[in-house]
C-alpha cells in the first residue's frame, strides 16, 4: 500500500492555458512564480477540486489579467515535466489548453503574473518564452482563425 509521501505516489497538477487573442495579437503574462519565473507565457493556472476545466480558465483569465473573453475551444492536452522536482511540487503538469476571443478591457497583470500585455504573433520568437508554449499558440490561433472569427 503506497501513501501521499512515498515515492512512488506521482504528484500531478491538472491546470489549464488560454491562448487569448485580439486581431493578431496574443495576450501573453510574465510569470511571477514557479515554474518559469520571468518567462512569457498565455494565462494559466491550477484547476481547483470540483471545477470544471471551462470554469477555470474564466478564473485564471479574471485572477491575472482582468480582461473578458469569449472561449472558442479547447485545443488539446499539454503535458509538462517540470526540470525541478521537489518534494511538494508536482511531477508532471497537465493544461488543458483552450483558445479564446479577446472581448473587452485591459490586461493588468495580477495574481501570479509580473505583465501582462498583449504581442504581434510576429514577434513572438523575439520573446522570452516557457518552453514549447509557442506550437500550442499556434495551434490555438489555428482553432480560433478558423473558429473564431
Amino acid at each position: 500500500m503506497t501513501t501521499p509521501n512515498d515515492a512512488t505516489t506521482e504528484r500531478l497538477l491538472l491546470g489549464v492555458s488560454v491562448c487569448i487573442f485580439r486581431a493578431d495579437e496574443v495576450l501573453l503574462i510574465e510569470r511571477g512564480k514557479a515554474p518559469g519565473i520571468g518567462l512569457w507565457a498565455p494565462v494559466g493556472g491550477g484547476i481547483e477540486p470540483g471545477e470544471t476545466a471551462e470554469a477555470a480558465a474564466l478564473r485564471e483569465v479574471a485572477e491575472e489579467v482582468a480582461v473578458e473573453i469569449a472561449l472558442i475551444g479547447r485545443v488539446g492536452t499539454r503535458e509538462i515535466v517540470p526540470e525541478v522536482v521537489s518534494d511538494t511540487g508536482p511531477q508532471r503538469i497537465l493544461l488543458e489548453v483552450f483558445a479564446a476571443r479577446w472581448l473587452a478591457g485591459e490586461p493588468t497583470a495580477g495574481s501570479d503574473a509580473r505583465a501582462a500585455r498583449f504581442v504581434p504573433l510576429d514577434r513572438l520568437a523575439a520573446l522570452p518564452a516557457m518552453p514549447g508554449v509557442v506550437p500550442w499558440i499556434m495551434a490555438a490561433r489555428r482553432l480560433f482563425d478558423g473558429v473564431g472569427r
